[in-house]
């Protein structure tokens, strides 16, 4: 099964790199690779000692962020290394301040494990949430490297737990531990016979209960929010957040955005081409401005703020009074709700949020609520909008809901450090 499995990775690398030719995203993932070894060369000394932390893409790189702050505290000595897999997590994060050392994690080959190890030789590592690479499992377990799986969680439906899954099943035992995020996950690996788990919580609950440490002040929203009155008082206006959204999300909201009064909205696209972005704004009727293009305008005059740049979108919610989280028209489904939750806002989404458990407990809690066409989007807007004592009260929900479940990375730690 390995042999089939390094062939398959072997094809995948010769087909990704024809792709590339077509392909913007795939181009900066096989490109990105290129030059992996040799920056780990000039940044890692056979003398320095470093812990590694791999994650698949920009989530789960914020995931494991209150980890990785604090190992570094508890390290000092260390050096940080941070792999992605993915472009939308490393061409994001690739400058950050928490790693000595920033790559993408070059692919599962048996010599690629090898030399990453042999130039990294880190003393602990940590794999976020998921991401199973057999040939760099195998070389950890053989190296008895500590390797650990932070933020986990399972489901029947993977292959671990199939009649088939025995393969992936021995990747998972080169694991020392599993913090797992559900009683539901460590069940399940107890069924395959690991018993080295814990149930720790998810470490995303520590990430945006530290957001509220931090300034999340942005001159330009508040200005873009303000209402001058006649009597030359100033007021804020209802502010409607449409955070990560696509264009299904979009659409849905023409017509709301169109017809609205006394109420502004700010939007953040997932995806800011400026071709879709353009697309979009051809079908509003109200004033639009563009984070791109707000320098020397009289924000307050505008009454939709189109942000297409990334990085600010977490500090946005703190604006909002209502925020609708997109992705929940789509696959596997709604982006992270724990943002705009740990702000106290009452939230709302899509239909496609079974696969996420934070989502599944807000929705069943009434903080927050799904729906499935413009017609329920209009009356729960509406609804929440005009009432504000509900507002108010979902938004209770959300934070609570979030203090309630923050602690995973002290689980964490404690284990560990001891």
């Amino acid at each position: 099964m390995l042999f089939l499995y390094n062939l398959i990775v072997h094809i995948a690398s010769f087909l990704l790199k024809i792709t590339a030719l077509f392909s913007p995203k795939i181009k900066l993932f096989v490109n990105g690779r290129k030059k992996v070894f040799e920056t780990l060369k000039s940044k890692i000394n056979e003398t320095d000692k470093t812990i590694w932390f791999h994650a698949a893409s920009l989530g789960e790189y914020e995931q494991g962020l209150p980890v990785i702050e604090n190992v570094k505290e508890k390290f000092p000595d260390h050096k940080i290394v941070i792999t992605f897999f993915s472009p939308s997590g490393y061409e994001v994060r690739k400058i950050n301040s928490i790693a000595e050392v920033t790559v993408y994690l070059p692919l599962d080959t048996k010599s690629n494990a090898k030399k990453f190890l042999k130039l990294v030789h880190p003393e602990m590592v940590f794999f976020i949430k998921y991401e199973f690479w057999p040939n760099y499992l195998n070389q950890l377990k053989k190296q008895k490297i500590k390797t650990y799986l932070i933020s986990g969680i399972f489901r029947k439906n993977q292959s671990f737990f199939k009649w088939y899954g025995g393969f992936y099943r021995k990747a998972l035992k080169s694991f020392d531990y599993f913090f797992v995020q559900n009683e539901s996950s460590k069940n399940l690996l107890l069924s395959i016979g690991i018993n080295n788990v814990k149930i720790s919580g998810d470490t995303r609950f520590d990430r945006v209960v530290s957001i509220l440490e931090k300034d999340n002040s942005l001159d330009f929203i508040s200005e873009f929010k303000k209402k001058a009155t006649t009597d030359y008082k100033e007021k804020k206006t209802t502010t409607i957040v449409i955070g990560s959204s696509w264009q299904k999300d979009e659409n849905l909201f023409i017509n709301f955005i169109n017809e609205s009064k006394n109420l502004k909205f700010i939007i953040a696209p997932h995806n800011i081409d400026r071709n879709l972005i353009q697309e979009f704004n051809s079908k509003i009727s109200k004033k639009i401005v563009l984070f791109s293009e707000k320098e020397n305008k009289n924000l307050v005059d505008f009454d939709v703020f189109i942000i297409d740049t990334i990085g600010i979108l977490t500090k946005i919610y703190s604006y909002a009074d209502l925020a609708y989280v997109g992705g929940g028209f789509g696959n596997p489904g709604v982006h992270n709700i724990l943002e705009p939750a740990t702000f106290g806002i009452p939230i709302v989404v899509g239909p496609n949020y079974s696969h996420f458990a934070e989502a599944i407990a807000l929705v069943n809690l009434g903080g927050c609520i799904s729906v499935s066409n413009e017609k329920q989007l209009n009356e729960t807007v509406n609804s929440l909008i005009q009432n504000e004592d509900e507002r108010l009260e979902k938004g209770h929900i959300c934070s609570t809901f979030v203090q309630m479940n923050k602690g995973a990375t002290q689980i964490i730690l404690n284990h560990i450090i001891g």
